[in-house]
């Protein structure tokens, strides 16, 4: 049960309307996300004007796929089923990756650089504070400077912004009886 008001889908300001309105009919946690920001529809638009270039739309140096599998890594640790659902890249990352690949990136399929990415998310996600200088000495024989910071960057706001829509409880929870 969402921690916030649902309003129902024709009270949503225009920019969460046309979100919700392209969500498919099945994917309640997306149509549920255009509802409770309906207080705020200014703070999604700006962040997403943010996100999506960075992720998927071209900008910055690292390939939508490395950003992809680490957004997918640290949606299996923040417990955010919308983020683990929802597909940014289908185009570069596989079912089967996103499902469970990238919760065990040692697996084949992934590229040393993935790996490394992945490593990093996870600890960026669940001990920040033991990375150490012997972590980023590894992740810079994987990545340039600018790219360590995307990838730091990118990461941090993939745990923070999953975290927020963890907490919001957007999940629909019945009983089976």
């Amino acid at each position: 049960m969402s921690r916030l008001p649902l309003p129902e889908p024709d009270a949503l300001p225009p920019y969460l309307k046309a979100i919700h309105d392209a969500t498919p009919e099945e994917n309640w946690l997306g149509r549920h996300f255009a509802r409770a920001f309906a207080p705020a529809p200014d703070l999604v638009q700006a962040y997403q004007g943010f996100y999506h270039p960075w992720h998927t739309g071209g900008a910055g140096l690292l390939p939508a796929r490395l950003k992809e599998l680490v957004r997918l890594r640290i949606a299996t640790l923040n417990g955010c089923v919308l983020c683990k659902s929802v597909r940014m890249a289908p185009e570069t990352v596989t079912e089967d990756e996103a499902a469970r690949g990238v919760d065990a990136p040692d697996g084949e399929g992934f590229t040393p650089r993935e790996r490394a990415a992945i490593r990093f998310a996870e600890k960026m996600a669940v001990d920040h504070h033991n990375i150490g200088d012997e972590d980023v000495a590894q992740m810079r024989s994987h990545f340039s400077d600018a790219e360590f910071l995307e990838l730091a960057m990118m990461a941090g706001q993939y745990i923070g912004f999953g975290r927020v829509l963890a907490m919001l409880q957007l999940e629909e929870a019945s009983c089976p009886i």
